[in-house]
């Protein structure tokens, strides 16, 4: 695996292999099962004959103030150990000054009224911050296809609009969501929580697990099925349950709905979603 810091030497290593189809992979590090899944749907994309490029970089456009930035988990080593075994290419690691030469940016991405909603809300700023790092990373990647994990599942709706809206030339491409043997979904966040807050954590997923046996009996069913676990857990402060339809839009009576899920264990935000069947089996 080649490891590049700089934008001259992510733009030579471009040209170095010409036009093979790059598939692109954008992280904050701290690597997972769920990001090593990303590296094998893309090369699956792209085959031997083509190019996974991973970035590493922790974006402090998308932290706002009172977050994780300074302790979000850093290993580059254990990063750089774990890409090369899951068959990355190229590797992009830049520093902040690096991708913001000129300080935070004046021009950014505005991710219209679906940003300020869910995440957006609980969040302000936080998707005007991720928007604009992947457009700059994809912008220095040139890649043709990119994946995202859909347990950020409005963050996946997000950068398909602005990748689609922008004319931007990529394909964005969702993979699912990576879980422990306990239902938890995979998150860096995860190293964070005492083994009493897993335990507390655990009522997201099964919240989600409800809803999708309550769905036959339609949307409010699958609603009232995913509060009645919450309600239950007192280590967790619900941010917010909603259920909308695929794209994020009003919940439909009928057909594949999507329930999402978001609140604080201690000190640790974590959210989670499920595609549901409304009305219709699971």
């Amino acid at each position: 695996m080649e490891v590049v810091r700089t934008r001259d030497a992510l733009l030579d290593a471009r040209l170095q292999h010409g036009e093979r189809e790059v598939a692109a992979v954008l992280t904050m590090g701290a690597l997972h099962e769920g990001h090593l899944a990303l590296v094998e749907a893309a090369r699956s994309r792209v085959g031997d004959d083509g190019r996974v490029v991973a970035t590493i970089f922790v974006n402090p456009l998308q932290f706002g103030a009172g977050e994780d930035l300074e302790r979000y988990p850093r290993d580059l080593d254990a990063d750089l150990r774990a890409a090369d075994e899951a068959g990355v290419d190229l590797l992009f690691a830049p520093g902040v000054d690096e991708v913001y030469p000129d300080g935070e940016p004046t021009v950014t991405v505005d991710p219209g009224p679906l940003g300020q909603v869910w995440e957006g809300a609980a969040r302000p700023g936080h998707f005007r911050g991720v928007l604009t790092v992947v457009a700059k990373l994809l912008n220095l990647v040139v890649p043709a296809v990119t994946m995202f994990g859909e347990k950020d599942y409005q963050q996946l709706v997000l950068v398909r609009r602005m990748c689609a809206e922008l004319e931007m030339g990529v394909e964005v491409v969702g993979v699912p969501t990576v879980r422990d043997a306990d239902g938890l979904a995979r998150s860096s966040r995860n190293a964070y929580l005492t083994a009493a807050q897993r335990g507390s954590a655990l009522a997201l997923s099964a919240a989600l697990r409800a809803g999708r046996e309550a769905a036959p009996g339609g949307a409010q069913a699958v609603l009232d099925a995913a509060t009645e676990v919450l309600r239950g857990e007192s280590g967790l402060d619900l941010d917010y349950l909603a259920l909308t339809d695929p794209h994020l839009g009003p919940t439909p009576e009928r057909g594949l709905g999507r329930l999402l899920v978001a609140g604080h264990v201690g000190s640790t935000r974590l959210l989670d979603n499920a595609p549901v069947a409304i009305g219709s089996g699971r």
